[in-house]
């Protein structure tokens, strides 16, 4: 070691980044574990979950709830399963510039959907209810892909959302009740 003054002043400066870095670390330690004992304790509230195995039997999400139905309150509610390689139903009718709720669940693997050229964005993971809010903003065709990787059938796997206008939809809704694209006239 040498006595130069140089070198004990480099030797304190490393030590305290040393110091430095080992108390970010600590900080950066404790608030991982607050966060985790919080989260332990208090569970989101707004967590849905249901039986994958038996939604197609009761409840939400049996086959004569799914598609788009229109609330009390004029905003329109979507129910989607997805499936090992396609979502049900495989056509969406939404109306334009209408409160959208979109409510989504899997019955097998974790499953996703985007809707091209909107901020639609939703994961499906099986035993949870996914929940998305949106309004689509113009009348028009769109593609729904998955974009979870699911299987070999995977590449094969979308539907479609159709946005009509508020007039045509009501129509519908009045008629049909629960509407897909294989209901329209």
């Amino acid at each position: 070691m040498s006595d130069h003054p140089a070198v004990h002043a480099a030797e304190r400066a490393e030590a305290r980044w040393v110091w430095i870095v080992v108390a970010v670390i600590a900080i950066l330690l404790l608030m991982t574990g607050y966060m985790s004992l919080h989260w332990l304790t208090m569970p989101p509230q707004r967590m849905e979950t249901v039986n994958p195995g038996t939604l197609h039997l009761a409840g939400e999400f049996v086959e004569a709830n799914l598609g788009s139905a229109q609330e009390s309150d004029g905003s329109v509610t979507v129910r989607v399963v997805g499936n090992q390689y396609s979502f049900t139903p495989q056509c969406l009718v939404v109306p334009v510039d209408t409160p959208v709720t979109i409510r989504a669940t899997s019955s097998d693997v974790v499953h996703g959907f985007s809707v091209t050229g909107t901020n639609v964005n939703v994961n499906l993971v099986p035993g949870y209810v996914s929940t998305f809010r949106t309004a689509f903003k113009h009348t028009g065709d769109h593609t729904m892909p998955c974009h979870e990787y699911c299987g070999v059938g995977h590449a094969a796997m979308w539907a479609r959302v159709k946005v009509i206008d508020k007039e045509s939809y009501a129509r519908q809704a009045q008629t049909h009740g629960r509407l897909s694209c294989a209901e329209r006239s």
